[in-house]
């Protein structure tokens, strides 16, 4: 069986005190029978490598450029992450396609870069309620991972993928057990034809994913864990997930 995973995306929350709490909160529940990581603002990174250096729960970014270094004003490369030890990088979260522009090409090419720095990209993908209602979900998440299995070729199995329907996120909606294991039922068809890693490879449901519905989104055939937003923020949350995760 493959190993759940449970990914915290503190999104642009944070302080030093209230991360040194959430931080010593979920390290002393460990151990867990999932892995476990964090994705943390940029700036907080250090302190969280140091945090989290001699336990088992992983770190990571939210984003990363797909330049290696240049005159990019306000970005911050792979190599950069690297250097902080990241395990995990978020590339094509919702928020950053629709705030911030980023078409499945830059999130094809931001999951190779940071590949080529041995940092693991966790791919999210996923269909707004308008394009749900329209019957379009399997075309847009097909859509938007297919960039991303064209852009790593047979590196593909070395990624992590994120079902994140837009309409569920920090909106309190989840999409019901059967519709998020619908839609990764479907991108891990889409990934057995491209790598013989498909089914080694953990898809997780993003959307809303609270301590009460963990459980039941978990035991679905293809969802492997989750990348928790919200609950991610409250230690006790945050732990009950992973705990419903093992």
């Amino acid at each position: 069986m493959r190993r759940k995973l449970v990914v915290g995306n503190w999104k642009m929350h944070g302080n030093h005190r209230a991360n040194a709490e959430l931080l010593a909160g979920i390290t002393a529940a460990r151990p867990f029978a999932c892995d476990v990581a964090v994705c943390v603002p940029f700036p907080y990174l250090s302190e969280t490598a140091v945090a989290l250096a001699s336990t088992d729960v992983r770190w990571g970014a939210q984003d990363c450029s797909v330049h290696e270094q240049g005159a990019y004003t306000g970005e911050v490369s792979a190599p950069m992450l690297s250097e902080f030890g990241c395990r995990y990088v978020i590339v094509g979260h919702s928020e950053r396609r629709a705030y911030h522009g980023e078409g499945d090409q830059v999130v094809a090419d931001k999951a190779k870069a940071a590949l080529a720095r041995g940092i693991t990209p966790i791919v999210c993908v996923g269909e707004t309620l308008a394009q749900r209602e329209a019957g379009e979900t399997e075309a847009v998440v097909k859509r938007q991972l297919s960039a991303v299995i064209h852009a790593l070729g047979p590196c593909v199995g070395e990624m992590v993928v994120a079902y994140e329907p837009v309409w569920a996120i920090g909106t309190g909606r989840t999409a019901t057990p059967e519709q998020a294991q619908a839609v990764h039922h479907t991108l891990r068809q889409q990934l057995r034809a491209a790598t013989p890693r498909a089914d080694d490879m953990a898809l997780l449901y993003g959307g809303s994913v609270k301590p009460d519905n963990a459980s039941i989104l978990f035991a679905q055939a293809d969802i492997d864990g989750g990348l928790i937003g919200g609950a991610a923020l409250k230690a006790a949350d945050f732990v009950a997930i992973c705990r419903a995760a093992g």
